[in-house]
């Protein structure tokens, strides 16, 4: 089975449950309390969580969750004198393998996958879709946590926690998880070929890297290193190879490259 992202394609032995959190911005143009119910509506929306049925939340209604995300952030400003910042809340997304999850089920492993992942510090909702055919959660948290004193840091490798917490909780429940083929292992397109890129060098050459579990990023660029590519360390790793032009930052190369895929699991507790 496959599945695409930003037009690219990206294989899995066992599909689901996947997660990705990703931090919401306030629209240039918009305003703060606009810019949170747009996100909170669709996420509730009755059309795809069974009439609000799958609809969960922690320390907040989910009838008025954006307006109380709202009052915190003006109580944050309040108790600190410091703006609340350009990150409004986050979503965390985590989707279901078709046909393994009822949706009971799902919006409970959302649930306590989000007060874990918060720690029970900030309020959340989790919205479980069942309009389409892998069910899936949409869960926001506020940004501002519930002393209204302190922000959600959106910690180094926090997108590997998260998918960590996740395969844990599935596993509990008898649900499969994620098991990334290597580069060299995946299907192409029949009747599809092509000259080896840049990219599919640095892939393969990851793959490898992988298997000798580099604990940090200072291994990590170690190892590349040793393979012969020049590497440019700062917000996102990239590297260049020989006969490069450009550095490719490994961001850029698909799921299952980020820096936080390749490196071995933190300990999250």
């Amino acid at each position: 089975m496959t599945g695409r992202r930003n037009g690219g394609r990206f294989f899995w032995r066992n599909i689901m449950a996947a997660t990705r959190l990703i931090a919401l911005h306030q629209n240039k143009g918009r305003t703060l309390a606009g810019c949170l119910s747009d996100r909170i509506d669709y996420a509730e929306n009755p059309d795809k969580t069974g009439e609000g049925i799958y609809i969960k939340s922690y320390q907040c209604d989910p009838r008025t969750a954006g307006e109380e995300f709202l009052l915190s952030k003006r109580l944050y400003t309040q108790k600190t004198g410091r703006n609340y910042g350009n990150v409004i809340a986050y979503q965390i997304r985590q989707s279901f393998k078709p046909g393994e999850v009822l949706p009971e089920q799902a919006n409970q492993i959302g649930y306590e996958l989000a007060m874990s992942f918060t720690k029970g510090r900030h309020a959340f909702i989790v919205a479980t879709h069942i309009d389409r055919a892998h069910i899936h959660n949409h869960v926001i948290f506020n940004s501002t946590n519930l002393d209204c004193d302190g922000k959600f840091k959106n910690f180094f490798l926090s997108g590997r926690a998260l998918q960590r917490l996740s395969d844990i909780l599935c596993l509990e429940n008898g649900l499969s998880v994620i098991k990334p083929l290597p580069y060299s292992e995946r299907k192409k397109y029949a009747g599809f070929h092509r000259s080896k890129t840049f990219r599919d060098r640095i892939r393969e050459d990851l793959d490898e890297i992988f298997q000798k579990k580099p604990s940090s990023t200072e291994d990590l660029i170690s190892l590349l290193q040793q393979k012969g590519y020049q590497c440019r360390a700062g917000k996102h790793l990239s590297v260049k190879g020989e006969g490069q032009k450009k550095f490719i930052r490994l961001d850029s190369l698909g799921t299952g490259y980020q820096e936080e895929d390749i490196l071995s699991p933190v300990c999250i507790y």
